[in-house]
């Protein structure tokens, strides 16, 4: 049976139905429990936090709370590959043919302003490259408005849904890899109650299912009429930081940590008096003994305070290979602060620096492209049932190319520079080009009028 024939049954029980919409068939790390991503992600989880296997030392004076330092790179790795990935925002190419397909371009591209797609862009990835899985759900509100550029009885909305939120996804394919059904399952109070709920999404219908008596029953059926499903949806086998949470990060935290111990027990230095003799102390100006107004000790001996000889340069270095190690293997820059400033590097080099990062996001661009370009197909069907039919032919046929660049850190001036002495000192684009390039006209045509105009006032009052 289909996921439609199944929705659609009157044999079968909600219970049998959301047993089906939940048949996961794609291999997806559990984000929350025992084993999940969580206890990777979250640095209060880690192992060096585990009272059980690293328990605090019980003395005499009571119990003693051991050094714990945590050093949250898996969470750093999410925020450098989504820095690399839209660090420069996602660009949405428009390749229209006539008047009208211009037209439904900034239709499509004010729908995506208004709902500061930029800002989704960096949520949803974060979630991806995180917890694994995001899907964003597009819906429409009926509210009359004219945001969009024309008039519209509907706003269009998006929201993302991720493990990472506490949200259950099941999505479901069929045997050439096309979606055919995505159900979102969450838990909402209701009243004082914990009620899960299950929403289920085909190109026909939306289901939600709850189980608020204690068992599954339908309690919503409605209509889809965009003729595909509004959610778009991706996944990656394995979260961005691979398997260096326990070979690498959770090893840093056990050196720092034990070190931390050390250093507590011996920096603060002994005194130490070298006699034959028993040493008699004087006055005492505290009962801890921590200061002494006199001391005395036969003639001849020797006193001095012993500090604790310990191997920093070894720590340190152990540590920063290790660190070393972790960018390296996930080819993730370590733009910080400290490396950045130990050495100038020229335009050139800090090219070199990002080479093995735009590779990786050359990589990861398949799926994110066909993510998007799915986005672009849903907001078009939404967009047929907001303006009217003699548009729709050419919302189709509108070209749109999503495109991704790797974030990196240029010398605009020295590439510039470059390209017009190769070129003879002559310009390398045309004014079009550069205005294009700046990004801040929505009306390229409309600036490049505007500039002409100004020109012409300039010439004629230079004659005058």
């Amino acid at each position: 049976m289909t996921i439609e024939e199944i929705l659609n049954s009157t044999e079968l029980s909600a219970a049998e139905k959301v047993a089906a919409l939940k048949e996961k068939l794609i291999s997806v790390p559990k984000w929350c429990g025992r084993g999940g991503l969580q206890e990777q992600f979250d640095p209060t989880k880690h192992p060096v936090m585990n009272k059980q296997k690293y328990p605090d030392e019980v003395t005499e004076d009571g119990v003693q709370p051991v050094s714990r330092v945590t050093v949250d790179l898996p969470r750093l790795a999410v925020k450098r590959m989504t820095e690399l990935c839209c660090g420069i925002p996602i660009k949405r190419v428009y390749k229209p043919e006539n008047d009208t397909q211009k037209e439904i371009a900034k239709y499509m591209e004010a729908i995506f302003d208004r709902n500061r797609i930029d800002s989704v862009n960096v949520e949803r990835l974060n979630m991806l490259f995180g917890g694994c899985e995001v899907l964003t759900l597009w819906y429409a509100v009926e509210q009359r408005n004219s945001i969009y550029g024309f008039d519209s009885p509907l706003k269009l909305r998006c929201r993302n849904f991720s493990p990472m939120l506490g949200d259950d996804i099941y999505p479901l394919f069929d045997e050439y890899g096309d979606m055919t059904a995505v159900s979102i399952g969450y838990t909402r109070k209701v009243g004082r109650k914990s009620v899960q709920f299950l929403d289920a999404y085909t190109a026909t219908k939306h289901i939600k299912f709850s189980n608020a008596n204690g068992e599954w029953e339908e309690v919503e059926n409605e209509d889809i009429t965009v003729g595909k499903i509004p959610a778009i949806y991706t996944y990656r086998p394995t979260p961005i930081w691979e398997n260096t949470a326990e070979s690498i990060v959770y090893e840093i935290e056990w050196a720092l940590s034990r070190n931390g111990n050390y250093l507590r027990k011996n920096s603060k230095p002994v005194f130490i008096v070298f006699a034959d003799s028993v040493i008699k102390y004087g006055d005492e100006k505290s009962e801890n003994k921590e200061f002494k107004a006199v001391m005395q000790y036969p003639k001849g001996s020797t006193a001095q305070y012993v500090t604790w000889e310990q191997a920093v340069e070894n720590l340190k270095f152990y540590v920063n290979e290790l660190r070393s190690l972790f960018f390296t293997q996930l080819q993730l820059p370590d733009w910080s602060y400290e490396k950045m400033s130990q050495q100038a590097l020229s335009g050139e080099s800090r090219k070199q620096l990002f080479i093995d990062a735009q590779m990786k996001v050359h990589d990861e661009s398949g799926r994110l492209l066909e993510f998007f370009d799915r986005e672009v197909n849903v907001v078009k069907a939404f967009l047929k049932t907001m303006l009217p039919e003699r548009y729709h032919k050419d919302i189709d046929e509108l070209r749109v190319e999503n495109q991704i660049t790797p974030f990196s850190i240029t010398d605009r001036k020295e590439n510039v520079d470059m390209l017009m002495a190769a070129n003879g000192g002559k310009a390398i684009m045309s004014q079009r080009e550069s205005i294009e390039e700046f990004g801040h006209s929505d009306d390229v045509d409309e600036t490049l009028k505007e500039i002409s105009e100004e020109d012409k006032i300039d010439a004629f009052s230079l004659t005058e």
